[in-house]
């Protein structure tokens, strides 16, 4: 028997806002299990917002939403931080606790959602640092890292939890080209693994070496590019 899954996010007929301001409208789609989609846009097309919206970080007024099997527009908010634990977000500067090592950034998001086992922390530190190729930089300061390696810890907090979905907002946005595509890389190994990436970026280049799925944000609307 063939298994069906369900998407981990599908949108009917979405209106998006900032400040009343119509952002996107009537935006319908649905992503796969595992799927690798781009989100591409001019800067100011809404990418963000829609990023934003999946989180639940800009109330959802105008149509459906289901994103890892919460409603949206449905949703509490008390519910967001249980919604959160099934998504990795990642930003385009990173958003490290400056005074704390990597080790320590990584705890303190584990702590805050509930993990208080001292072996099982370990372990999952070691397992997330080789992750993202950083398994020597546990005792380091954001300021000791180079920005890809920056983005790496980010990326190794957003995985924390063993995410549904990756929500990635220009993630390559402030570095190199060689260091943009390593990170990609590691997006594209993550999603080998079984993990949805969403991902934000004005990189045309990689989505002409690395082929997905690909949404575009333009004149209000997410249309798939042909």
């Amino acid at each position: 028997m063939i298994e069906i899954s369900a998407p981990v996010i599908t949108l009917e007929n979405v209106s998006i806002f900032q400040e009343n301001n119509p952002v996107l409208q009537d935006v319908s789609f649905t992503i796969q299990k595992g799927e690798f989609v781009y989100l591409i846009g001019k800067t100011g097309s809404g990418k963000s917002s829609l990023l934003k919206t999946l989180y639940a970080d800009l109330p959802l007024i105008v149509g459906d939403a289901e994103v890892v099997g919460f409603s949206i527009r449905k949703l509490k908010r008390s519910q967001v931080p249980k919604l959160r634990r099934k998504l990795g977000i990642i930003f385009q500067d990173f958003q490290l606790l400056s005074d704390r090592t990597v080790t320590e950034n990584l705890v303190f998001v584990m702590k805050a959602t509930g993990w208080n086992n001292k072996i099982k922390i370990r372990e999952r530190l070691t397992d997330l640092l080789v992750q993202v190729g950083l398994g020597s930089a546990g005792s380091k300061y954001p300021h000791q890292l180079s920005g890809g390696e920056q983005q790496r810890v980010a990326i190794a907090r957003a995985l924390v939890n063993e995410p549904q979905v990756l929500l990635a907002d220009e993630p390559t946005g402030n570095l190199d080209p060689e260091v943009a595509e390593e990170i990609l890389n590691l997006f594209i190994n993550i999603n080998r693994n079984g993990t949805a990436v969403v991902m934000a970026t004005h990189n045309r280049e990689f989505l002409t070496k690395f082929p997905h799925k690909t949404f575009i944000c333009k004149d209000r609307e997410v249309s798939i590019l042909e």
